[in-house]
């Protein structure tokens, strides 16, 4: 980033005027906050689309989004941007990836919230950062300290714990953990702009989109009707709750390594997992406390380690 412009001492009236620009790593965290809190709250949203299916409600994200992301692109970026992101056919079958790897996640999401699994998209959200770290060491050459690997390492217990109490593999975790993971991890190793790539990726996926809700709508079978404003303004506005926080958080990957946006996530979990227990009463057993604790801890000690490290900064 160029530094901030260079004013004398006696020249107060520049000195007022020159913006210092934000520190990178301070924007990134304020952009992953933003994303985090979002889709914490995100199941309060999706629960509202009901009775509509998960499938209606994935369709209507697609095209609320892609014509979200049309109007930011034209004010915000280079059309001819999208055009050069899709010059080569390796960047299309990139674009093909992250496109089937977010909509995985995103049906997955909708389906386990309006089936009463609210407890589970939070611990995959606490088993994501596990991945994104994980990640980040094989694949970006980032270092973990003895600290943070403990962190990791008693975060991982946490998780198997839980695995060994329930007596099933938590598939619907582990997805969603892994398609985000490596969704995340695609998008920052090939430096994909937040806004050109979701709109590519949206608009991968509208012909199929488009396609189910007309199909569905010369059923009779839709949600999106007159008859139902308040439902057919809510799937409207996902594409809103869909677009924003994936912006919020591709500009936070950008700005801050993997292993930092691993430690945020824990965020959106907690959240939803609040939202599960306390708002739609969700059994959270002994087994989810012990393994949930394990996790709180490790995110303590990881916490700890960063706040020493930044403070030993010269």
């Amino acid at each position: 980033m160029p530094n901030p412009p260079i004013t004398s001492p006696g020249s107060p009236r520049e000195n007022r005027g020159a913006r210092v620009p934000m520190d990178p790593a301070v924007s990134g965290v304020l952009y992953a906050l933003a994303a985090f809190l979002l889709w914490g709250a995100a199941p309060l949203f999706f629960k509202a689309l009901q009775p509509a299916t998960p499938l209606e409600i994935l369709s209507h994200r697609v095209l609320w989004s892609l014509l979200l992301m049309v109007a930011l692109v034209l004010a915000m970026r280079d059309p001819r941007d999208v055009v050069r992101a899709l010059s080569s056919t390796g960047r299309v079958g990139i674009f093909i990836v992250t496109t089937c790897l977010v909509t995985t996640n995103w049906l997955l999401f909708i389906w386990a919230v309006n089936s009463n699994h609210i407890i589970q998209t939070s611990l995959g959200y606490y088993i994501n950062p596990l991945v994104n770290v994980i990640l980040g060491v094989l694949f970006l050459s980032e270092r973990l300290n003895r600290y943070q690997v403990f962190s990791v390492a008693l975060a991982a217990v946490g998780v198997a714990s839980l695995v060994i109490n329930l007596g099933e593999l938590p598939w619907v975790s582990l997805t969603l953990a892994v398609t985000f993971g490596f969704y995340a991890l695609i998008r920052k190793k090939m430096a994909i702009d937040p806004l050109i790539g979701l709109l590519i990726e949206t608009a991968m996926l509208t012909p199929f989109a488009a396609f189910y809700l007309i199909w569905i709508a010369s059923l009779g079978t839709a949600h999106f009707s007159l008859d139902n404003p308040g439902l057919a303004g809510l799937l409207a506005v996902s594409g809103f709750v869909t677009a924003l926080p994936l912006i919020f958080f591709n500009f936070g990957a950008q700005r801050l390594k993997l292993s930092t946006i691993g430690l945020m996530q824990y965020i959106s979990p907690t959240l939803q997992l609040a939202v599960g227990v306390l708002l739609f009463g969700e059994a959270f057993t002994l087994a989810h406390g012990i393994a949930f604790g394990l996790i709180w801890l490790a995110l303590a000690v990881y916490s700890a380690d960063a706040f020493l490290a930044h403070r030993a900064r010269p």
